[in-house]
C-alpha cells in the first residue's frame, strides 16, 4: 500500500493499516506533519500551523490516545471567545454556536452589534421559514442574513468562519461548512430556538477542544512512529500508471533522482489541487472538479515578549476580527494564556500569535515578512494595548493551505468519490473533502484506509 502525503490524514491511514498491510508513506517535504507543526521561538516550543484538535468528535482525540499522547492532552484555560471590533475587544455571551447567540437579549450592553441590529437578531424567533430543500445549497449569508440579519452575520458569524476556514460567509456552502445549521435549516422555523433547545438538551462535557502538552505538532511523529511505515521525505509523486496486472505504478521524484514503486492500492492524502494533477489522465470528471475547489492563503506570526520589558499584558485566550472592521488581522491567540504547559515551560516569557489572509485577500499577504510582522504588532497595539516590542519574531506562510467549501461543495464531492470508484485501488483523503479540522482529516484518513483494505 502506498500512502502520498504525510500529513495527519495520511499518517493516519498507514495508522489504520497497521499490522494488515506493508505500507509506505511518500512526502514531498522534508518533515511530515502537513498543517501540524511545532517549531521554537526564542526556544519556546510552539505550534506554528494548527495548535488544537477536535475534542466534540472523537477521532482526533482517540488517535492521540492510541499513539501514546493520552497523559499529555491538554485543556486551554476557560475564557470567553472575544471579538476586536468597534474599538475594542468585547467578550461574546457563553451560549453561541459558531457565533449565532442562542440567548440574543445577552448581547445587550456588549458593544457586539448596534441597537438596531440586536433588535433584527431578536426577532429571528417569529419570522416564518420554510424548511431548507434537501437537494438545495445556498451560502451561510445567503441563509443566515434572511434569519439573523446581515449585521449579526458580519460581526459574529464572520469572524468564527474566518478563523475556522478562512473564508467568506457569502462563498462558503451552508451545507458543508455548516453541516450542524443546515440540519436544523431543513426542519425550518427558528434556528436560535432550535440551537436553544440542542444546548438545553445537554451541553458536553468537555472542552471544545485540547492541545498536546510540547505543541500539538507532537502528534504526527507519534503516529507515523505508531503506524510502522515506510517513510519517505522529500520524495515527490510526479505520475501514477495503472499495470497489466492490476496493481498501481507510482513514478516519483527524489533528491537522489528517480523513484519507481508499484502497490495494490494507493491512498491519495493530498490538497486537491495536488490529487487533480495525478488522477487528470485518469479521470478527467475527477480533476475537473478537484481542480474547482479554491483554496486560501494564510500566514502565523509567532512572536514572544520579555515579561519584564512588557508595559502590560492581554488577559484572555485570544480574539477574532470581523472583516468588516477594515484590519489586516484575523485572529490572535495568546498562547502563555491558553496553555498551561506554555507558561510554565517558559515563565519569562509572553508567547503569542496572529493569523491573517482570507479567501480573497492575497494582496495583504503579498508583502516582506518584516512588513508582516510590523503591521501584527500595530494592530495587537490599537486591540490589547502597549504590549512592547518582540523580542523575537517569526512567519510562517501557509499557501493554498485551506481549501474553501464553496456553495455546492457537498455535491462537488459526492462526484469526486463517485468517478475515483471507477478507478479500483484508488483512495482519497485530507481536508479538501468533509472537514477541514484535524479530528475531520484523521476520520477521512482511517475510512480511506479501511476501504482500501477491503476492496
Amino acid at each position: 500500500m502506498i500512502v502520498i502525503g504525510g500529513g495527519i490524514s495520511g499518517l493516519a491511514a498507514a495508522w489504520q493499516l497497521r499490522g494488515k498491510a506493508d505500507v509506505t508513506v511518500l512526502e514531498s517535504e522534508q518533515r511530515i506533519g502537513g498543517k501540524l507543526h511545532t517549531s521554537t521561538i526564542g526556544g519556546i516550543p510552539v505550534d506554528t500551523g494548527a495548535e488544537s484538535i477536535m475534542a466534540l468528535r472523537p477521532e482526533a482525540v482517540e488517535l492521540a490516545q492510541e499513539v501514546g499522547l493520552g497523559a499529555d492532552l491538554c485543556d486551554p484555560a476557560t475564557a470567553p471567545t472575544t471579538v476586536w471590533t468597534h474599538g475594542r475587544l468585547r467578550p461574546m455571551p457563553a451560549g453561541h454556536v459558531l457565533g449565532i447567540p442562542t440567548e440574543p437579549r445577552a448581547l445587550a450592553g456588549t458593544g457586539l452589534l448596534s441597537d438596531e441590529g440586536l433588535e433584527r437578531l431578536c426577532r429571528e424567533e417569529n419570522l416564518p421559514a420554510g424548511p431548507l430543500p434537501r437537494d438545495t445549497d445556498v451560502s451561510v449569508a445567503d441563509y443566515l442574513s434572511g434569519r439573523i440579519g446581515q449585521e449579526a452575520v458580519d460581526r459574529l458569524v464572520e469572524p468564527m468562519l474566518g478563523g475556522v476556514y478562512a473564508g467568506r460567509a457569502d462563498r462558503l456552502s451552508l451545507r458543508a461548512a455548516m453541516p450542524r445549521l443546515a440540519a436544523v435549516a431543513e426542519h425550518g422555523g427558528s434556528i436560535i430556538g432550535a440551537l436553544r433547545r440542542v444546548r438545553a438538551a445537554g451541553a458536553p462535557k468537555v472542552a471544545a477542544v485540547q492541545g498536546v502538552s510540547g505543541g500539538t505538532g507532537r502528534l504526527p511523529a507519534a503516529v507515523a512512529k505508531a503506524s510502522g511505515a515506510r517513510i519517505l521525505t522529500g520524495t515527490r509523486a510526479r505520475e501514477l500508471q495503472p499495470t497489466p496486472s492490476g496493481r498501481w505504478r507510482v513514478c516519483a521524484l527524489t533528491a537522489d533522482g528517480p523513484l519507481v514503486m508499484e502497490a495494490d492500492a494507493v491512498i491519495l492524502a493530498l490538497p486537491a489541487f495536488a490529487a487533480a494533477e495525478l488522477l487528470r489522465g485518469h479521470s478527467p470528471a475527477a480533476f475537473e472538479d478537484l481542480s474547482a475547489i479554491q483554496h486560501a492563503n494564510s500566514a502565523v506570526i509567532t512572536m514572544a515578549f520579555d515579561r519584564a520589558r512588557t508595559p502590560s499584558l492581554p488577559e484572555g485566550n485570544g480574539f477574532l476580527v470581523p472583516p468588516v472592521d477594515g484590519h489586516v488581522i484575523k485572529a490572535a491567540s495568546f498562547l502563555t494564556n491558553k496553555w498551561s504547559w506554555l507558561h510554565e515551560s517558559a515563565p519569562g516569557s509572553f508567547v503569542l500569535r496572529v493569523s491573517i489572509g482570507r479567501a480573497g485577500e492575497d494582496k495583504q499577504l503579498d508583502v516582506p515578512d518584516r512588513h508582516l510582522i510590523r503591521t501584527a504588532v500595530s494592530e495587537l497595539h490599537l486591540a490589547a494595548g502597549r504590549i512592547g516590542e518582540p523580542t523575537s519574531a517569526r512567519v510562517t506562510r501557509w499557501d493554498r493551505s485551506l481549501p474553501q467549501y464553496g456553495v455546492g461543495h457537498s455535491d462537488r464531492v459526492e462526484r469526486i468519490r463517485e468517478a475515483v470508484t471507477k478507478l479500483p485501488g484508488i483512495g482519497l483523503c485530507g481536508a479538501a473533502y468533509e472537514g477541514v479540522g484535524v479530528a475531520a482529516c484523521v476520520a477521512t484518513g482511517r475510512k480511506a484506509a479501511r476501504q482500501a483494505f477491503e476492496g
